[in-house]
């Protein structure tokens, strides 16, 4: 099975972490939205832009895409990034569900 495109939203995810665009990067996420980081829970528009200060751009952080998998539902997928940043060097599944062309959830682990 070929591995499936990347969606837009993800790649938007991507360009606005390595642009350092906080507020292009709050909004590729659903209003609703659900990202659990290695068992640490964020909520809405104000738990990812805490997260993104203390564990992404606030870091300083560099995305690279690896590879792209389907999911485990229709708009699930599990991508594979390496991440360069003042807080986090490697690379590792990150785990999204969208919803309307946004990240409903994203969990790292």
């Amino acid at each position: 099975m070929a591995a499936p495109d990347l969606p837009a939203a993800i790649q938007e995810f991507i360009d606005a972490t390595n642009a350092g665009d906080t507020e292009r990067f709050v909004a590729t996420f659903t209003d609703d939205a659900y990202l659990n980081d290695w068992g640490r829970e964020f909520h809405g528009p104000d738990g990812i832009r805490s997260w993104n200060e203390t564990d992404n751009i606030g870091m300083k952080s560099h995305f690279d895409l690896v590879s792209v998998e389907p999911g485990d539902g229709p708009d699930a997928y599990t991508v594979t990034i390496k991440v360069t940043s003042n807080r986090f060097n490697g690379t590792g599944p990150f785990k999204f569900d969208l919803r309307g062309g946004k990240v409903a959830s994203l969990v790292l682990s």
